[in-house]
């Protein structure tokens, strides 16, 4: 099969931007702990990949330290956040925030593969790293999930559209 000539200019980085925000997504933190230190990041690309075996996906900047964390780790939590843990949300997506004692101002506890997971979150997963795809200036990181919560309160979702949290009841 060829592509033939459509579609062979540079698509504009912000327009493209724009129009990827216009798909609801959900937000949650993803966590390691990896040299004597946690490390977290606000990710929306968390997509399940596979029921046989469970299987889920992250997709990672390059550059982020969380990057480098989770690959040395080997492991990585999920915590799907709910509508009120926005400030969470925003706290683990700001650049050049101090690694250590970053999780302090979210509270936590630490789930049997030893990453953190955020209390009052939706539901938590815990996984292994099974395989890291190169995807331009991110890693697609394949998760195989160990362990699956879910929280017993039925809060609101936390979603990210058009640049903006929301809550999804």
């Amino acid at each position: 099969m060829t592509t033939g000539d459509w579609g062979a200019g540079e698509v504009d980085t912000d327009t493209y931007r724009h129009v990827v925000g216009r798909l609801a997504k959900g937000v949650a933190v993803v966590t390691t702990t990896a040299s004597g230190h946690h490390h977290a990041l606000t990710a929306d690309s968390v997509t399940s990949v596979s029921l046989e075996p469970v299987l889920l996906l992250v997709c990672v900047e390059t550059d982020a330290r969380f990057h480098d964390a989770v690959l040395e780790s080997g492991r990585f939590g999920v915590s799907v956040l709910a509508a009120d843990q926005r400030a969470t949300a925003v706290w683990f997506s700001t650049p050049g925030r101090p690694l250590p004692g970053q999780m302090d101002l979210a509270p936590h506890t630490l789930g049997e593969s030893g990453v953190p997971l955020l209390d009052g979150a939706l539901s938590t997963l815990e996984c292994a790293v099974r395989d890291v795809h190169p995807a331009g200036d991110h890693s697609i990181i394949v998760g195989e999930v160990r362990a699956a919560r879910l929280s017993g309160d039925p809060k609101a979702a936390l979603v990210h559209f058009r640049g903006q949290y929301s809550a999804l009841p």
